[in-house]
């Protein structure tokens, strides 16, 4: 089946094309302003804005559709399809839900139940709307989790993993009544209860350099990528890429994260924080990783609909191209995970869109295609 799509302004990866048309033949491009066509279908776009669909490598809003409130849960079959529709109306045509490991912690993070969200995500597949994929952040101080991990890598469920150390002291929580107020807060725990969380972290830290070791190794033979979550030393840096880690995600401080560029990381920072101008646990700005140079790709972290609205800031923040903005969350991800079929508007690329209007507001999807298919679609009168 062919698709042609007309009167669009195309974001490349180094330009935008005005006034463009664009062929798609069985879910890939095979021509942008092609002489001639027989297209089955098509569509005008009317001078709106059309990008490659969005690449998010960390978003956890899967969460929140399966605990709302504090063990308050959905099935997870429904909360798997309903963050299924709300990544094709955000824009993000390959999204990583980001599913915590971390024992019987907190709510969904516990084993048992991040298991089956990883199962339901990859048995949803055949019928979502969008290229679904499952990012499994390991809590490394929960020695319980390496093994329900490593099955689920042996089954092929497992397309992304992260290192997580929420241990008090480091990382997102720099001292114990930091982590004790987090806790507390986010998940309707009692000091004691907090305070039972941190003292059980401390004591699982022993052994945990071996268990990542273990799960490292493991994740590289299946050609599987890690992340280090919250790095906020060059010690931790030098650590984890000598373990053979390439991607650093929310590194907290500007020092950390020019450790990871200078070590040839991929470095992931948060759209929330871009788009709020801060971070909710005090670490760097997104905007200041940014002008520094120091970010790589912008992530959706726990709002599917920050990832657009945020990078279209970029031209007036930080007067940056558009295609340079664009790329944060398109190109650059799908380079750092090897998804060399997608994150741009190429001849040969899969026909992974998204048709953009800007209203009064936000700009705002119109159109999303998956493969050349229309996954979502609406219209704004204004």
């Amino acid at each position: 089946m062919k698709t042609y799509i007309t009167r669009a302004h195309i974001v490349t990866s180094e330009d935008v094309i005005k006034d463009a048309s664009l062929l798609i033949e069985d879910g890939y491009i095979i021509a942008i302003n092609p002489e001639s066509t027989s297209a089955v279908q098509s569509f005008d776009l009317d001078g709106k804005l059309l990008i490659p669909g969005c690449i998010d490598l960390h978003c956890d809003a899967i969460e929140k559709e399966i605990e709302p409130r504090p063990n308050t849960f959905f099935p997870t079959k429904f909360a798997v399809a309903q963050v299924d529709r709300r990544n094709a109306a955000a824009g993000i045509t390959t999204p990583f839900h980001a599913i915590s490991f971390a024992n019987e912690e907190l709510g969904v993070r516990n084993n048992e139940k991040a298991a089956e969200i990883v199962r339901a995500i990859h048995d949803y597949q055949p019928q979502a709307l969008v290229d679904n994929r499952v990012h499994c952040r390991y809590e490394i101080t929960d020695p319980t989790g390496l093994p329900i991990l490593l099955k689920l890598l042996q089954q092929n469920c497992v397309d992304l993993f992260s290192l997580m150390d929420h241990t008090p002291g480091q990382g997102q929580f720099k001292d114990l009544p930091a982590y004790l107020d987090y806790i507390s807060r986010t998940y309707n725990k009692t000091t004691d209860q907090a305070q039972a969380l941190a003292n059980r972290k401390l004591k699982n830290a022993v052994g945990a350099l071996e268990r990542i070791k273990t799960l490292v190794s493991e994740a590289l033979r299946h050609n599987i990528q890690i992340a280090s979550h919250d790095d906020d030393t060059l010690e931790r840096i030098q650590t984890m890429t000598a373990l053979g880690v390439k991607i650093s995600e929310f590194p907290i401080n500007l020092s950390t994260a020019q450790s990871a560029k200078r070590q040839k990381m991929k470095t992931i920072f948060g759209a929330p924080n871009l788009l709020r101008g801060k971070s909710q646990s005090g670490s760097i700005k997104a905007v200041e990783a940014i002008e520094n140079q120091v970010c790589d790709i912008l992530c959706s972290d726990y709002s599917p609909a920050s990832l657009l609205a945020s990078v279209f800031q970029l031209p007036h923040l930080l007067n940056w191209s558009l295609p340079d903005a664009i790329s944060l969350v398109t190109r650059n991800p799908a380079q750092a995970l090897n998804l060399h079929e997608r994150g741009e508007i190429e001849v040969g690329k899969r026909a992974d869109l998204i048709a953009i209007k800007f209203t009064k507001t936000f700009p705002q999807i119109v159109t999303t295609w998956v493969r050349g298919k229309v996954v979502f679609q609406t219209n704004y009168t204004y």
